[in-house]
């Protein structure tokens, strides 16, 4: 509780420097509890996993499934999503979709059958991929591009940040009475969200793009987009090199190509290509497929392993990553100073040197290790990696871009995060499982297991530091991301 009070304390005083409008700080409030819920679930289920596995009899293959099909929906939809809300108005699509989550929670909670379950969980994606860059693209076209724009999106990422690091609490005491409850407590807020969005986030008129009706282009991206991380999240069970993964990548590349075909002739595209011209756009979304693949990977790896390995409760797992979300918790309010102060650029590249110092350091963690002295200072420098790296991301990846644009913007770095998501993990599924379905019998063995799935987590963070460390190509400067 004090640690919240300490949130909303830091967020009212950057608030009141921007000198914000009451009717401005009262939607920032409502879309920033979205994100915060959307973070709340995920880690919750995250925590549930063994739980959840142990009651239905689900093994590693099958429990990536709970995780994969949020990512199916959330990764097939963001780039489709940001850019409805832009056409057919925001706040529309916003409130339609929070509905769809709460109702896909309350299901998820109540039912038995695991197909249902993942269901569910699809779902959920799916309305997650409408709330997130509608969300976003709300901030930004409600606020200033410059310091106040920056000022938001730093609340905005702390409340993402607070929730799931609050959510491993919960999750954790949720998971000690039931896995279901990780579920229903979802419910109420959403509900509760819906009915202050109703009455706090302004109408808006869908833009004048509206007019093209790029019918084609939308069914061929979802369409597209749906098949290239239905393979991703499916290859570890199927194999990489076998003929119905193969097929899908053909096939899913196919239909993206075709989508680029329609966007190229239609008088009013979906998505504009040239977008991602703009060199500092490019550089953000590969740098956050690099920092949420390795991290969503890397945490997978250790629910399982701290808990199914060491024996850990839900609660003393949740407890043991907790740090990290503090962390990001306790500092991103301050992140726009430290942006206006050194630049996007360099904070990223320290964020990604430390993600990476992290997971090498995790690497000699054995099978009794000491929590202070063993596991801590990884999760500690995670933490100081995402404070540092994640806002920058945001703030650069929708900087210089014009309003009737931003949900698009929005679409593409929150679309990076979860297709990259999708691909690390589901490498890393194969690397973990790639001696077969039976696990070994003791823990040195299961560690042995899991290795591969950690150094795999290090590198992709290190590939992404390259990437941000390579020399800019962009046609200008944006102004919101000085020169480090």
């Amino acid at each position: 509780m004090t640690s919240t009070n300490t949130l909303e304390s830091s967020a009212s005083t950057l608030a009141n420097a921007v000198r914000w409008t009451r009717a401005q700080w009262l939607l920032l409030m409502v879309v920033c509890t979205v994100l915060a819920l959307d973070g709340l679930d995920v880690s919750m289920v995250g925590v549930a996993l063994p739980s959840i596995g142990q009651e239905l009899g689900l093994g590693t293959d099958s429990l990536q499934w709970i995780v994969s099909a949020y990512v199916l929906g959330y990764g097939s939809l963001l780039l489709l999503g940001g850019r409805l809300a832009d056409l057919l108005g925001r706040r529309k699509i916003f409130l339609i979709a929070l509905s769809v989550f709460a109702a896909a929670s309350l299901v998820g909670g109540l039912v038995d059958d695991p197909a249902i379950l993942i269901a569910t969980r699809f779902i959920k994606g799916l309305a997650a991929a409408f709330t997130a860059p509608t969300g976003f693209s709300i901030i930004t076209t409600n606020f200033a591009e410059g310091r106040e724009r920056n000022k938001a999106l730093s609340i905005f990422t702390t409340f993402g940040a607070s929730g799931f690091s609050l959510g491993l609490v919960v999750g954790g005491l949720m998971t000690s009475l039931s896995w279901r409850w990780t579920f229903l407590v979802s419910v109420p807020v959403a509900v509760a969200v819906v009915l202050l969005g109703l009455r706090y986030i302004p109408k808006d008129k869908p833009t004048a793009e509206n007019s093209g009706h790029d019918i084609w282009g939308a069914v061929t991206l979802a369409l597209g987009m749906l098949g290239l991380v239905y393979t991703l999240v499916s290859a570890p069970e199927k194999g990489w090199g076998s003929v119905a993964t193969i097929a899908g990548f053909a096939v899913s590349a196919a239909v993206l190509a075709a989508f680029a075909i329609i966007e190229n002739k239609v008088k009013h595209p979906l998505i504009r290509f040239g977008i991602l011209r703009e060199g500092w756009v490019a550089k953000a979304n590969l740098s956050a497929i690099g920092l949420f693949g390795s991290y969503l990977s890397f945490q997978f790896i250790v629910t399982l392993f701290l808990q199914s390995v060491l024996g850990w409760s839900p609660l003393g797992m949740a407890l043991a990553l907790l740090p990290a979300g503090l962390i990001v918790a306790t500092s991103a309010p301050f992140a726009d100073r430290l942006i206006e102060k050194f630049g996007a650029t360099t904070l990223i590249l320290t964020g990604l040197v430390s993600l990476g110092l992290g997971y090498v350091l995790f690497l000699r963690v054995g099978t009794t290790p000491n929590y202070v002295l063993d596991i801590l200072p990884s999760i500690i420098l995670l933490g100081i990696g995402f404070a540092l790296a994640f806002p920058s991301i945001n703030v650069q990846a929708t900087a210089g871009i014009r309003d009737s644009e931003q949900g698009l913007a929005a679409g593409l770095i929150q679309t990076s995060t979860q297709v990259g998501a999708a691909l690390v993990l589901a490498v890393t599924t194969a690397i973990v499982s790639g001696h077969g379905h039976t696990a070994p019998a003791d823990a040195a063995g299961m560690l042995e297991q899991y290795r591969p799935g950690l150094i795999l987590s290090a590198a992709v963070a290190i590939a992404a530091l390259l990437v941000a460390a390579s020399p800019n190509r962009r046609r200008r400067t944006p102004a919101e991301v000085p020169a480090a």
